[in-house]
């Protein structure tokens, strides 16, 4: 079992570190001084808990979706489960929003009765975000975590109602069905972002002979997918097989918009991407 969890400021004063287990957190908030501080105590003390109460019911997070709805208890294994339901047609366990839904437990956690002009949460990528009236958030994509360094940035503002925002593929900690190198999703919620960029990822994908796979349980015992075959490593690809892995992820994400389900998605493969904009900013571009 894990030991306990911890919290700490980072050495710039400003932003708050949390980590139990395998969750890693920085998040930070913008406010009066003493707002801040009592928002961070609020996040430290309902992290506290969040792993331990993840546990108990981790079998259930782990099984795939059957026709009725699993009765899961506690509020951050609600939240992955309101995320993931939405998509219950095809496979997929609440555990593909589990970091987004940590995201949005901790910032409501650090939002509640305090004011503040912004604030978000960092699960490891997965952003939950609060933005008061007048307000905007940026952030930077990166499309290969093994070669750091900024390739896009991503704004959302008050106006809009999207508040979370993840990424998702085959590299980094993700385990992908598809061959994207990043896929990154603004929604209602980091949790629902979350959600959707492992199902967009997953949808970016062609049969090639440069593409490895291998069964999930190989690489990470544990892991929700068993023996089905996750992307282990990509080769270089001809333009034909990227376009048509991405054109499938693209068509996933315009059917997600279509439902409401998802704001704007971002998509890379070797060096190509697609990008969904808002439906509004995107009817406005046709008119």
């Amino acid at each position: 079992m894990p030991g306990e969890a911890r919290m700490a400021l980072l050495p710039d004063g400003r932003r708050l570190h949390l980590q139990h287990g395998p969750i890693d957190i920085v998040a930070e908030a913008f406010g009066k001084s003493a707002e801040v501080d009592t928002a961070y105590r609020q996040a430290g003390i309902r992290f506290a808990t969040i792993l331990d109460e993840l546990v108990v019911e981790l079998a259930l997070l782990r099984r795939p979706f059957g026709q009725a709805r699993p009765a899961l208890q506690g509020p951050v294994a609600r939240r992955m489960l309101g995320a993931c339901w939405p998509h219950r047609a095809r496979f997929v366990t609440p555990m593909a929003a589990v970091a987004g839904s940590v995201a949005d437990e901790v910032l409501a956690a650090m939002t509640a009765g305090r004011s503040l002009a912004r604030a978000y949460v960092n699960n490891g990528g997965d952003i939950a975000v609060h933005l008061g009236p007048g307000t905007a958030f940026s952030a930077g994509v990166v499309n290969d975590p093994d070669r750091p360094g900024l390739d896009d940035r991503i704004v959302f503002g008050a106006e809009r109602p999207a508040r979370g925002m993840a990424t998702s593929g085959w590299r980094g900690r993700s385990l992908s069905f598809g061959i994207a190198d990043a896929v990154t999703v603004l929604a209602e919620s980091a949790a629902a972002a979350d959600a959707a960029a492992t199902l967009i990822a997953n949808a970016v994908t062609v049969d090639h002979p440069a593409v490895e796979r291998a069964p999930a349980s190989s690489l990470r015992e544990e892991s929700d997918l068993g023996a089905r075959l996750i992307t282990v490593a990509v080769g270089p690809l001809p333009a034909s097989a990227r376009a048509a892995a991405l054109d499938a992820g693209l068509a996933e994400a315009r059917a997600m918009q279509r439902a409401g389900l998802i704001e704007s998605a971002r998509l890379a493969l070797q060096g190509e991407t697609r990008a969904l904009a808002p439906a509004e900013a995107a009817g406005a571009a046709a008119a």
